[in-house]
């Protein structure tokens, strides 16, 4: 699955600003047709983006006539393709997307697919039943990264604070195994690590969810402003998609198929991918637009940005804090929600 949080060390960040002509925009419509290339974007093992593959598998893109080409990633490694300027868009968290903006490459997040409603977990060890059990304990998990972000604060919905325990810093995808070591206590981690560290572990289990902190970790699609400024018709119609595998996947007669497409994407078997999906609330279009209202707190996406923005400066993910709003513009979204509505 996906992770959440990511330091791109060998990236400096430095502004770039771009420029483009309305005349030669017009010129290249012209030449090549409204969408000379099909839109990229980039998407991995997070069920609110593996999700796309419905709209794939069924031609949806082509009925809505819009071109577009999903290229499939490890999570960071579809950051980085963005970074590089190979993707139109990619999947990234509200938190991410800030990051991948420290370096230099700004996005901006037209649609909300889902929060994480359980998927990242802390794992304890057998003997620990609570988060307050952690207290001189020891936590494995990645510094800097949104399992961190859920510890802190697991924490302090406790009573807690960040030096009652000991951070172990610890890769992600070995946190099963530290944990099966007897190195830690217990560890943070998203799906599919955290279900593997319940599995090796016998009669571990999870103290603390994101479905405990509804609304930390919002997965989105974010665009670069340039492709955003050119094809904003074309964004829309995949937000119309997007909207069409919501109701698709909402419906309980699909269950069967849905979860077909969506484990046979990631290979595995449906039974075994089913969890992932309850553990990642999908949102409908009623349900994501009060999420776009501007305000404080875990229900906005505003105010789970500036939650995710202050993470970031106080872990030196970057220095300074991010115009987390230029992030953020929800209009194509509100758009196709009305037309829904009608």
């Amino acid at each position: 699955m996906k992770m959440h949080q990511f330091t791109l060390s060998r990236y400096l960040p430095n502004r770039r600003s771009f420029s483009l002509g309305i005349a030669s925009l017009a010129l290249a419509s012209f030449v090549g047709g409204a969408s000379a290339e099909p839109l990229k974007i980039g998407y991995s093992d997070w069920p609110g983006w593996v999700a796309w593959e419905i709209g794939i598998k069924k031609d949806w893109f082509k009925e809505e006539g819009v071109e577009v080409k999903f290229e499939w990633y490890d999570y960071v490694e579809s950051m980085d393709a963005y970074v590089a300027g190979q993707l139109d868009g990619v999947g990234m968290t509200n938190g991410d997307a800030l990051v991948t903006g420290s370096t230099g490459k700004p996005s901006v997040g037209i649609l909300i697919n889902d929060y994480s409603n359980g998927n990242d977990m802390i794992v304890a060890k057998p003997g620990i039943e609570s988060v307050k059990d952690l207290k001189g304990k020891k936590v494995g998990l990645e510094e800097g990264f949104v399992s961190h972000l859920l510890l802190l604060k697991a924490l302090e919905m406790n009573g807690m604070k960040p030096e009652d325990v000991t951070i172990v810093n610890t890769p992600t995808n070995e946190t099963p195994q530290v944990l099966a070591s007897g190195a830690v206590d217990a560890v943070a981690a998203w799906q599919p690590s955290s279900g593997q560290a319940l599995k090796v572990v016998a009669g571990s289990k999870p103290i603390f969810t994101s479905k405990d902190v509804p609304g930390l970790i919002y997965d989105n699609l974010y665009v670069s402003p340039e492709s955003l400024e050119k094809r904003r018709d074309d964004w829309k119609k995949v937000i119309k998609v997007w909207y069409k595998i919501v109701d698709f996947m909402k419906d309980e007669d699909n269950l069967d198929e849905a979860l077909e497409i969506l484990s046979s994407r990631v290979s595995v078997k449906p039974d075994e991918y089913e969890p992932f999906l309850d553990g990642t609330y999908i949102l409908p279009g009623a349900e994501a637009k009060p999420i776009w209202e501007k305000a404080e707190g875990l229900r906005s996406v505003y105010g789970s940005s500036k939650i995710s923005d202050d993470f970031n400066v106080a872990q030196k993910v970057y220095e300074k804090p991010a115009d987390y709003e230029k992030y953020l513009d929800p209009s194509l979204t509100l758009e196709v929600i009305a037309e829904i509505a009608k």
